[in-house]
């Protein structure tokens, strides 16, 4: 059977529904993977597709054998592929490696026998020839439940009808990516960033010391572009990102006023990081920043600044790496 080729619908950022609307909206994990539309073709075969219509199913050979779990019935599925981590979560940074070998077969077989990926499944958009895109998200849920896609490397996590609060924080007490609302009654908009979709992601706050910066440009020419943030070690300053969002005008200028009074030519940061054109400042600022995961090396992942902290000294600070990536 020839399957229609579709591209996946996308979530909107922002924040839970009223709690009024609680009961209209379904709450899926959020995953930290690579999102993955799978053609089921009926005869044993499997392609998967990235968001950008790439065929990457040569990178996932672990996956094949989905191919021949429905049998004779052609599907088209909406998913995402992860890597897991030790505590079965999402881990991006782990996925990576994986990520681009479509067309190197061999090194995509032995990395699967190290690293193998999983494949959860949360919509269904074909199935046995029907087109199932202008149904609600409720039915199609349910279409993809009765298929009982649960196997070694593939499985359909449940979604919460309702109680989104309570399911918001339970991906922050485990440590998730964040959550999903999906409108039960919302039809599958292919390649449509919409608003019957929710992405929420959880940010968690941390203390930073400022060891340098970087230079702005275009607008930002002449202050900075990004800080250089820092947190402690037993044996120093170990660089833990670049942070280039989250100021007003007014706080950039103050900001950038506050570097050139502790500017030096020493770098703070052990070991120094490969930042091009970097201006090194004394690491006296103490600074909040909002940051979704860290990678497995501790840097942290999509920072935005928040404040700068003055009632706290470095001394005082709760400024240190964590201990799993001292």
């Amino acid at each position: 059977m020839e399957l229609p080729l579709i591209a996946p619908m996308l979530a909107t950022p922002g924040t839970l529904p009223p709690p009024g609307q609680d009961e209209r909206w379904a709450y899926e994990t959020k995953q930290d993977g690579q999102r993955a539309v799978v053609y089921l073709t009926g005869d044993g075969g499997l392609v998967l597709r990235s968001r950008s219509g790439e065929d990457i199913t040569g990178a996932y050979p672990e996956l094949r054998p989905l191919g021949a779990a429905l049998g004779g019935t052609a599907a088209v599925l909406d998913g995402e592929v992860l890597a897991l981590d030790a505590q079965g979560r999402g881990d991006f940074q782990l996925l990576q490696s994986r990520m681009g070998l479509a067309h190197a077969p061999a090194r995509a077989a032995r990395l699967a026998v190290r690293a193998p990926v999983h494949l959860v499944l949360f919509d269904a958009l074909h199935l046995g020839g029907r087109p199932l895109l202008r149904l609600p998200y409720a039915q199609r849920r349910a279409e993809l439940l009765a298929l009982g896609l649960d196997g070694p490397r593939w499985s359909t996590p449940a979604a919460l009808v309702g109680h989104g609060r309570e399911a918001l924080e339970a991906t922050r007490a485990h440590g998730l990516e964040g959550l999903v609302c999906k409108r039960l009654d919302s039809v599958y908009e292919p390649g449509v960033r919409s608003r019957n979709w929710i992405k929420i992601r959880n940010m968690r706050g941390v203390d930073v010391l400022v060891g340098g910066w970087s230079p702005g440009r275009g607008r930002l020419t002449g202050t900075f572009g990004a800080l250089l943030v820092g947190q402690r070690t037993r044996t120093g300053l170990r660089y833990v990102g670049s942070v280039g969002t989250g100021w007003s005008e007014a706080e950039r200028a103050r900001t950038a006023g506050l570097l050139r009074d502790l500017a030096t030519d020493t770098c703070p940061f052990d070991p120094v990081p490969p930042a091009a054109g970097a201006h090194w400042v004394v690491p006296r600022l103490v600074g909040e920043v909002r940051h979704s995961t860290r990678t497995r090396a501790g840097m942290l992942r999509q920072p935005s600044w928040l404040r700068l902290r003055p009632d706290l000294t470095p001394e005082e600070s709760a400024a240190d790496l964590p201990e799993e990536f001292a």
